[in-house]
This record gives structure tokens, sequence and C-alpha cells, in this order.
């Protein structure tokens, strides 16, 4: 049975039908269009799939899309600014190399988004422990870790 849900998808509210099985990903994907957010191995391992939940990252692919009524989801298009430049983030990304076939970049800028929203000054070992549940597939490890620690010190010297 389908049934119309509500929700806020990247600041804006949302009501869609979402069939009884629906995952979030294909929800994203197929009728609301936001094809950033990719499918890698549909069982919650790679993180290619992350979205926020009320600031939280899950992997789209394991999150029943009903459950989505009343919530906030942001997607990697969300993260753009008003006037569609990237995020501090999104832009580190892109200056320190963080981003190589691009296809886990989504999920690893949103990981990246929901931890320095709770935590500015973030060591090594912190940002290694948000990112282990996403996968790079050209093992730009590095370059990512420098990312999120160069979009913290962005972020720490704007304010």
């Amino acid at each position: 049975m389908i049934e119309e849900i509500g929700f806020e998808l990247n600041g804006l509210p949302v009501q869609v039908a979402v069939r009884p099985g629906q995952r979030l990903l294909d929800l994203l994907r197929g009728p609301l269009r936001l094809t950033g957010t990719k499918e890698g191995c549909a069982e919650g391992e790679c993180g290619a799939c992350t979205v926020l939940v009320d600031g939280r990252p899950i992997n789209s692919c394991l999150f029943p899309a009903h459950e989505a009524e009343g919530t906030s989801i942001t997607t990697i298009e969300g993260l753009r600014g008003p006037d569609n430049r990237p995020s501090v983030v999104q832009q580190a990304f892109a200056d320190v190399a963080g981003t190589q076939c691009g296809f886990c970049s989504p999920g690893m800028v949103l990981a990246a988004e929901a931890l320095l929203q709770t935590n500015s000054n973030p060591t090594d070992e912190e940002i290694r422990d948000v990112l282990v549940g996403n996968l790079c597939r050209c093992t730009g490890y590095v370059q990512i870790v420098d990312s999120v620690r160069e979009a913290a010190h962005r972020m720490r010297s704007a304010t």
C-alpha cells in the first residue's frame, strides 16, 4: 500500500508517495532525482549512500523510506549554500585532493560534515573513527583525512 509521507529535504518541505519496503536511497535517487547519493554495496558496508537524518549520518540503502516521515534529511546536494557555492567541507575536499574518482565523496563529505557540526577540532583519530564506515575505492584516505582537518581549520578560522 502506497503511503504519503512528509519531511524536510535539504531545507525544503517535501510530500512524496512511498512504496512498502522502499529504501530511502531509492526514494532520493528516483522520484526526488537527487543522484549525488550513490549505491555502492546495498548492504550498509561502504558508506557511498550516506545522508544526514536529523544531523546524523545514516546508510540510506538500509533506511526504510517511510521512516523519513517528520525528519530533516540532508543530501550532498543540500550542503551547497544559497549562492550555490560549495560548503566549507566540500571546498576543502576539492582543494586538498580528498576526491579522486569521486564515488565515495558524497558519503565522506556528509560524514565529515556531521563530525564537524559537533566537534570543531577533531584529532586525526576522531576523523578516522567517523569515516570508518566509508570506503574509498581509490584508497585516498590520507588526503581525505587531510581534507577534513583542513575543513575544521577553515570553520574555526571563520568564527
